[in-house]
């Protein structure tokens, strides 16, 4: 029987269902599943992908490249920015609000009076999705670490992807980039082909090492294949030749090193140079330097030109600080909100030369954002001239008051970037 009280309800409702937002294990994953008959062994073939940045934006150019040769994909991602149906898409669609709320519902009735975590049980229910509707793939994105994450419950997929790894949620992962790395290789299974992004050598020793334990092959860049800028154009080599490709349309300079991992997938998955040029001119993925040109907040300045983000650790802020500096000079205001579990200084320290000015802002309803002065402090304190603000749209009234053709950048976290995109239509 399909609820009557909709998915938003039995979302909050499952937020109660465990006294900690995130507690790494497997075993309530497997248990549940298990009550829901195993639907993670009856999913397409599984393309399985961790890393600390890059996760989101290789995987729409992979699904682009896939969807170009006429594959249907399911495609599991997290978070969600404006509503949770994001997360699923079932055969290319996003799940509908019915099928939704059907699944979420039969999760609870199997879950019982268990506890389990918001993360894991939405997990199963994609799964589920998933094991019922026909496609040729399925992409699934670890939501944290990759060792202990409630999508490394898939035992053989297809392939598995490392995008970069970098310092971040150490208070659950690690303290160090070994560590870290430790938990993001625990996706590498036995026999499994492993595409791997580009790395700091202690990540890449550590996740070259799990890989010759399990005798997993590795497609590792700068060893196995090789991707470059060169003249406007994206080129990549492998030991099959060079491609010719045109520059991601997702922007940044960064997105070139993202294609080269979504390249390889599909190299890998032996498919031809039709489907890798359209991974790189088909994907779309929001909030990764995304450019607003409609909505009410972009009306609302009509003559700024208005980017969101939602890059939010230090890889992140190097990633925008290179687009940035790669664009045309503009006076550059950053409209910035972040969570008190991040590396505030590390993400702004690379940002501080490109702005002229910060204006920082709370997340509306999110718990774990950092009060306004508390992130304008740090902006100063990393070499900023910074200004509080109430709000997104009282900052941007104040920005286009003082020069209407500045170019403003909304960034510091995917919660913010998630509630701008909500705000703005």
């Amino acid at each position: 029987m399909i609820s009557t009280t909709g998915s938003d309800a039995i979302l909050a409702r499952m937020m109660t269902f465990h006294p900690k937002i995130i507690d790494l294990t497997l075993d309530r994953v497997h248990r549940l599943l298990a009550a829901l008959d195993h639907p993670e062994r009856r999913l397409p073939p599984v393309i399985h992908l961790a890393g600390t940045n890059g996760k989101g934006s290789t995987q729409a150019m992979i699904r682009a490249g896939l969807e170009a040769g006429g594959d249907a994909v399911h495609a599991y991602t997290s978070p969600h920015l404006a509503r949770f149906h994001e997360r699923i898409r079932l055969a290319g669609e996003l799940i509908s609000e019915p099928a939704l709320t059907a699944l979420l519902d039969e999760c609870v009735a199997a879950n019982g009076a268990d506890t389990i975590t918001f993360f894991e049980i939405t997990t199963c229910a994609a799964f589920l999705a998933f094991s019922r509707v026909k496609a040729d793939w399925t992409l699934l994105e670890v939501g944290l670490g990759g060792r202990l994450d409630a999508t490394n419950v898939v035992e053989k997929p297809a392939l598995t992807i490392i995008t970069p790894v970098s310092i971040d949620h150490q208070q659950y992962l690690g303290e160090t980039l070994p560590e870290i790395a430790a938990e993001k290789a625990g996706i590498i299974k036995r026999g499994v082909p492993c595409v791997v992004g580009p790395q700091e050598e202690a990540g890449l020793a550590v996740i070259e090492a799990r890989a010759a334990r399990l005798g997993a092959p590795l497609f590792v860049h700068g060893q196995h294949w090789h991707v470059w800028e060169e003249r406007g154009r994206l080129v990549f080599q492998d030991e099959r030749g060079l491609m010719d490709l045109p520059l991601p349309n997702l922007p940044g300079p960064h997105q070139v090193q993202n294609a080269g991992a979504a390249i390889a997938a599909l190299r890998a998955l032996g498919r031809d140079e039709a489907a890798c040029e359209a991974a790189v001119t088909r994907a779309f993925w929001p909030a990764r330097m995304q450019r607003l040109r409609t909505g009410p907040l972009a009306a609302s300045a009509p003559e700024v030109e208005l980017w969101l983000d939602g890059g939010h650790n230090p890889a992140g802020g190097e990633a925008v600080a290179a687009t940035l500096a790669r664009m045309p000079p503009r006076e550059t205001h950053l409209i910035c909100g972040m969570l008190n579990t991040k590396d505030v200084r590390g993400y702004m320290r690379p940002l501080a030369p490109h702005a002229a000015w910060l204006w920082a802002v709370s997340i509306p309803g999110e718990p774990n954002t950092l009060p306004a002065e508390v992130t304008r402090d740090a902006a100063r304190e990393a070499g900023m001239v910074a200004k509080a603000a109430g709000s997104v749209a009282d900052a941007l009234a104040a920005i286009t008051q003082a020069n209407p053709q500045a170019r403003v950048l909304i960034c510091g976290s995917l919660y913010l970037a998630g509630q701008v995109l909500k705000d703005n239509g």
